[in-house]
């Protein structure tokens, strides 16, 4: 059953987007203050509309206003006058609101085995060398099945590595003291900054993101990013983590009449900027790959230069609002966005961009083919929802009833790295003190009339010690104890996706 297009524009024409071509990713641009934030709600509330549910990262805490009917304003009821759209609706969506420490949503959170290594090295900002031992360190608690869930098992983990590297190197390589010590520093950092609140459990089913309410309407989850965005990295990768997710866990679905997901990445320049090589190949081979699961990615940022060519490419449907050339590299900018579109004979793109009014664009999406449409100067419709934030009490009341509420604000702190090295050290302590004996009684003098020994051979020399390695101390004894145990461990394995997420991640 086809489904019914989308409009969002209307200039001399209409503008649809055609829902079956929703899941080819999109792209809106625009300086500050031109209407990006309004298109990205119009697009949500209208796939909200269709039934498909929607993530949006709320950078600007003014996104909540989706989940309340707007009203008509002078400005909306001049727009809608103009553009003749009658008698025009106003309606709140369901909304879900997310948020990593807690306060303006359910606790949102993953955990650091899952991130993996790679995620993780962008998040600390590590060298090569250190993002090498990360790995390492990664890898052997991968080998032997221990799940690093949150900072307290990661810098356990990373200080056990560190005491008995000895023990790892012929398996694993060297792992380097001042790299270790130089990622213990940035989990401090991150701690300091309350990024910790990121690692823990329950961690994220995004099950939980793709749901309907009662009326067949996609829910809108929300996550509150205006203090996360304090932590630029820390939002970006946690973004780019949930991608990775719903690429590695979304099964193939092929070409459907609508998307499962549609997802909202604003200030996408964050995931962009200083990301090395490697992690840029990943994300574009996701963008490219993750349409076949149904999921549509949309990248909200000011400059169509903030993406990479390989994902601008596979960007098919564009909103591009007003950009101001007051430099070269903002003429540069106009330039190759006026590039990017389909040429519209009636048009001067590259002129046309500079002009363009507040809640103006030139607008793009691709046709029944899956080819760009002609580029249109138009006007985005109004949202039927609030435009702007709601109030802290209204938040509040949605979040108490979600049907997701009680569940993630209790924190689970189940058996992980830390308790389990914990409780083999404590073992390989009870091993040793059992091995060792008894302790002797401190000798005494000799009973009366019994000889007083000269030496503790009785009068002979002292025997020098054989030259050779030294004696184990006791916890090098511990130490090794661990660490045969651990590499004894099997078959419990864990096995790696893309970007470093753990594969069948729900199924643990």
């Amino acid at each position: 059953m086809s489904v019914e297009p989308i409009l969002v524009a209307r200039g001399e024409k209409d503008i649809h987007l055609l829902p079956k071509m929703a899941n080819r990713h999109g792209l809106i641009t625009g300086a500050t203050g031109t209407g990006k934030t309004v298109s990205l709600q119009v697009l949500a509330e209208n796939f909200s509309a269709l039934g498909v549910p929607v993530f949006m990262a709320d950078v600007k805490g003014d996104l909540s206003g989706v989940s309340k009917p707007g009203t008509a304003t002078p400005k909306i009821a001049d727009r809608i006058a103009m553009l003749k759209l009658g008698d025009y609706p106003f309606a709140g969506k369901p909304v879900v609101f997310w948020d990593i420490f807690g306060e303006q949503g359910h606790p949102v959170r993953t955990t650091i085995s899952d991130m993996g290594p790679l995620l993780l090295n962008r998040l600390f900002n590590l060298s090569e060398i250190q993002s090498g031992v990360l790995s390492l360190v990664f890898k052997i608690a991968d080998d032997n099945g221990l799940l690093i869930l949150d900072s307290k098992d990661l810098r356990a983990m990373l200080q056990y590595c560190g005491e008995h590297a000895d023990e790892f190197q012929t398996e694993y390589g060297r792992i380097s003291a001042a790299s270790i010590g130089a990622i213990q520093r940035s989990l401090l950092d991150l701690e300091t900054q309350g990024g910790d609140k990121l690692f823990g459990e329950p961690a994220l089913n995004l099950d939980d993101f793709i749901q309907t309410d009662s009326q067949g309407r996609g829910i809108i989850n929300i996550l509150a990013a205006d203090r996360l965005m304090l932590q630029p990295k820390t939002y970006a990768t946690f973004l780019l983590w949930m991608l990775a997710e719903l690429y590695e866990n979304m099964p193939e679905v092929g070409d459907l009449e609508k998307p499962r997901l549609v997802f909202f990445f604003d200030e996408a320049h964050l995931l962009f900027s200083d990301a090395p090589d490697v992690l840029l190949q990943k994300v574009e081979q996701i963008i490219r790959l993750i349409r076949s699961k149904g999921i549509g990615v949309y990248f909200v940022t000011q400059n169509p230069l903030d993406v990479p060519d390989v994902a601008l490419g596979q960007l098919g449907n564009r909103v591009q609002h007003a950009l101001r050339a007051f430099t070269p590299r903002d003429q540069k900018a106009v330039r190759a966005a006026a590039t990017t579109f389909r040429a519209n004979p009636k048009l001067d793109t590259e002129k046309t961009i500079t002009e363009l009014g507040v809640g103006e664009a030139l607008v793009s999406f691709l046709d029944e083919r899956g080819q760009p449409g002609v580029v249109e100067r138009a006007f985005i419709l109004p949202p039927h929802s609030q435009i702007g934030p709601i109030s802290a009490e209204d938040r509040r009341r949605i979040i108490e009833r979600s049907f997701l509420y009680g569940y993630y604000e209790k924190i689970l702190d189940r058996e992980s790295a830390y308790e389990r090295l914990k409780e083999k050290a404590r073992r390989a302590e009870e091993a040793a003190a059992a091995q060792a004996g008894p302790l002797s009684p401190a000798p005494g003098p000799p009973p009366y009339g019994y000889p007083q020994p000269q030496s503790p051979t009785y009068g002979q020399p002292r025997q020098p010690r054989p030259v050779g390695r030294p004696r184990d101390t006791f916890m090098e004894s511990v130490g090794k104890s661990v660490a045969r145990s651990l590499a004894t461990s099997a078959g419990r394995q864990i096995v790696r996706g893309i970007l470093g997420s753990i594969l069948g991640g729900k199924r643990r």
